[in-house]
């Protein structure tokens, strides 16, 4: 298993970018909930150990890399609202969380590592996308860890305000438990409009 490394930030400072801002996002599979992106710039000589994709890492894991990235590094995290997700398109929507989280770094950074193959329209800063980003490099794994963290403590408490969708265990994915709760509970607020199974059941025939 590759782990992320800070060597991509490293050939960059060496170009004259000292500022680098690893940049991901977390939440466009979701059924629920806003989707959620964090901008984060490493302090070269205070990396914290075992930065990688959010995903490969335990809950308790991730939330003890969450208070040092809190601690030592500079971060900011942004969202986009369901309404948003709706109107524009999830992926749209996951580039303007992209380019919110951004614009709250100050000053601002001098590069971007994003994750995925795309460039946000919106970001005007130099930028590289790094396709499976979080698994390459620290700075995008570390902001994948701050999105995926943030995001699942908002879900756990929206949970307490719509039991019975399983939020505090599936953070808004379709899981069977969340489907189902889908058609006994019906649609809340938080729900994705356009996506299909919350679509199908508000249009349902």
């Amino acid at each position: 298993m590759t782990t992320p490394t800070f060597e991509m930030e490293q050939a960059l400072i060496a170009q004259g970018y000292p500022r680098i801002a690893g940049v991901d996002e977390v939440g466009r599979g979701p059924l629920a909930g806003p989707v959620v992106a964090a901008a984060v710039i490493l302090n070269p000589q205070d990396i914290p150990d075992g930065l990688n994709d959010s995903k490969k890492l335990t809950a308790r894991r991730r939330r003890t890399l969450d208070e040092d990235l809190r601690a030592r590094a500079e971060f900011a995290i942004a969202e986009a609202s369901v309404e948003e997700i709706d109107d524009l398109n999830i992926l749209y929507a996951s580039h303007l969380a992209m380019e919110r989280a951004v614009a709250a770094l100050h000053p601002a950074p001098d590069y971007l590592l994003i994750d995925g193959n795309l460039i946000p329209k919106g970001l005007t800063l130099p930028a590289q996308a790094v396709v499976k980003g979080d698994a390459r490099s620290v700075s995008i794994a570390a902001a994948s860890i701050l999105a995926k963290n943030w995001r699942d403590q908002l879900m756990v408490d929206l949970a307490q305000q719509h039991p019975g969708y399983g939020w505090e265990t599936n953070a808004g994915y379709p899981s069977k438990q969340h489907r189902e709760a889908l058609q006994n509970l019906g649609v809340t607020p938080h729900h994705r409009r356009s996506f299909k199974p919350v679509h199908n059941i508000l249009y349902q025939e």
